[in-house]
C-alpha cells in the first residue's frame, strides 16, 4: 500500500559520539527492530519492521501491545525519508532484500500475532518485486522467528530461520527449531534443521579457503558451524546462553570475528588458522547488534545495546558505543544514547552518509519510540 507524506523535518543536531555523530531526522516508529537501507528501481529505501503497538490502558510490559501492525517503507525524498509504503508484518522482527539471478526478493520476519494472548506459531512472508510491487511469493511457517538470513555460495542460495522460544506458555505447532533453508529452483525448502531453541542470528563468512556459518541463541550454545562439503557441522563454541549477534571483518592482515552476549560481554576473536582465539572484551551486558563502518583510513565499530534486567524489570535507556579500530584492538571514541537499540545500518545519500538507529523502547517500556537517523562525520 502506497501512501502520501510530507518529509519529516530533519534536525542539525549537536555532534556526539566523540563528534563522530549528529543526529540528522527522526522517524515515528513503535517498537522498531531493525532499519535497513537498501536501493530500489534507483531510489533510497528504509525498511522498519515493527515489533508491536501501545494498547491505551494496558500495563507497561515490553512483551506486551498490540502486534497486528505493519512495516513501514520510507523513500529518500528532498534530503529526508518519507514514508513510501506498508506491509502488514505482525511482530515484526526482522526485514531483508536478496536477489536470485535476475528476481528481486523482500522477506519479514513475524515474532508472534495478536494482542494478548499472542500466537507465536506465525510465518515469513517472501515477496518477489513484479511490476514495481511485492508480491507475495512463499510463505514459510515459524515459531517465534527472530532473524531471516540470505546467504550464497557456488551459485546455491540458503535462508537460515532463526526461531524458537523456551517459555511454558508458548507451545509449538510450526517447527520449532532454527533451520537452514535452500533453494531449490522455484521456492525454499528445508536443507537442514540446528539444535538452537531460541535463535537470534546468522553470519555467514570465509576464511582460509573454508566455508563458516555463526549462529546466536538465547538457550542453547552460540556456535560456528563449518561446512564440511554437505552440511554445516559444529566448530567452535562463542557462549552458552543469551547470544545475540556476530559478524566478522578482516582488518591489518589478521581475520576477526566478533560475538555479543545480552547478559555477558561482547568479545572479538582472531582467526589463528585452527580456530579462534580472544583477544579482545568490548563493554558489558546489553550488546544486541553490530555495524562495521569504513572511511578512507580508519574502522568503526557501532555496538548498539538493547536493555539491562530482565524482560519484566528491563532497563531500557542505554548507551550505545562507538569505537575505531587502532593496534589490532577497537579503542571507545565515544557514545550516544539508545532506548531498546535493535539494530545500526550506514547508508550514503547525496554524497553524504549516515546511520540509521533502531530504537524499540521509551524508558517506561513504552513501544512509540523513534527511530533516529545520525549523520557521520568521519
Amino acid at each position: 500500500m502506497s501512501v502520501d507524506t510530507q518529509p519529516v523535518g530533519t534536525i542539525d543536531g549537536t555532534r556526539i559520539a566523540g563528534g563522530l555523530l549528529s543526529e540528522y531526522q527522526r522517524l515515528p516508529t513503535s517498537g522498531a527492530r531493525t532499519a535497513l537501507p537498501f536501493e530500489l528501481e534507483g531510489e533510497l529505501l528504509l525498511a522498519i519492521p515493527q515489533l508491536s503497538e501501545d494498547v491505551p490502558g494496558q500495563d507497561a510490559h515490553m512483551n506486551a501491545g498490540n502486534s497486528d501492525i505493519d512495516a513501514i517503507i520510507y523513500r529518500w525524498e528532498n534530503g529526508a525519508f518519507v514514508e513510501h509504503e506498508r506491509l502488514l508484518t505482525p511482530g515484526g522482527e526482522d526485514i531483508l532484500i536478496f536477489s536470485i539471478g535476475e528476481e528481486l526478493f523482500l522477506g519479514t520476519a513475524s515474532i508472534r500475532t495478536g494482542s494478548g494472548p499472542y500466537e507465536m506459531n506465525a510465518f515469513a512472508t517472501l515477496y518477489r518485486r513484479e511490476d514495481e510491487t511485492w508480491a507475495p511469493f512463499q510463505s514459510i511457517p515459524t515459531f517465534a522467528v527472530k532473524q531471516l538470513y540470505h546467504f550464497t555460495f557456488d551459485d546455491r542460495h540458503f535462508l537460515g530461520v532463526a526461531q524458537g522460544v523456551t517459555l511454558p506458555h508458548a507451545q509449538p505447532q510450526h517447527p520449532r527449531e532454527s533451520c537452514i533453508l535452500e533453494w531449490t529452483g522455484d521456492r525454499f525448502e528445508q536443507f537442514q534443521v540446528l539444535d538452537g531453541k531460541w535463535g537470534y542470528n546468522w553470519h555467514f563468512f570465509e576464511v582460509d579457503g573454508q566455508r563458516f556459518l555463526a549462529y546466536a541463541d538465547h538457550t542453547s550454545p552460540s556456535l560456528v558451524y563449518r561446512w564440511d562439503g554437505s552440511s554445516f557441522a559444529p566448530f567452535q563454541i562463542f557462549s552458552e546462553q543469551t547470544g545475540r549477534v556476530f559478524t566478522s571483518f578482516e582488518q591489518d592482515g589478521g581475520f576477526y570475528l566478533l560475538h555479543a552476549a545480552i547478559q555477558g560481554d561482547t568479545l572479538l576473536y582472531r582467526w589463528e588458522g585452527e580456530g579462534f582465539v580472544e583477544q579482545q572484551r568490548l563493554g558489558g551486558p546489553g550488546g544486541r547488534e553490530f555495524e562495521l563502518i569504513r572511511s578512507d583510513d580508519a574502522l568503526y565499530l557501532v555496538r548498539i545495546c538493547f536493555i539491562l534486567g530482565t524482560p519484566a524489570d528491563p532497563r531500557t535507556d542505554l548507551l550505545s558505543q562507538l569505537y575505531r579500530w587502532e593496534n589490532e584492538g577497537f579503542v571507545e571514541v565515544g557514545d550516544f544514547p539508545t532506548f531498546g537499540g535493535t539494530d545500526a545500518n550506514a547508508f550514503t545519500a547525496d554524497g553524504e552518509r549516515y546511520l540509521a538507529v533502531s530504537n524499540s523502547l521509551t524508558p517506561d517500556v513504552r513501544f512509540r519510540q523513534d527511530t533516529v537517523i545520525y549523520r557521520l562525520h568521519l
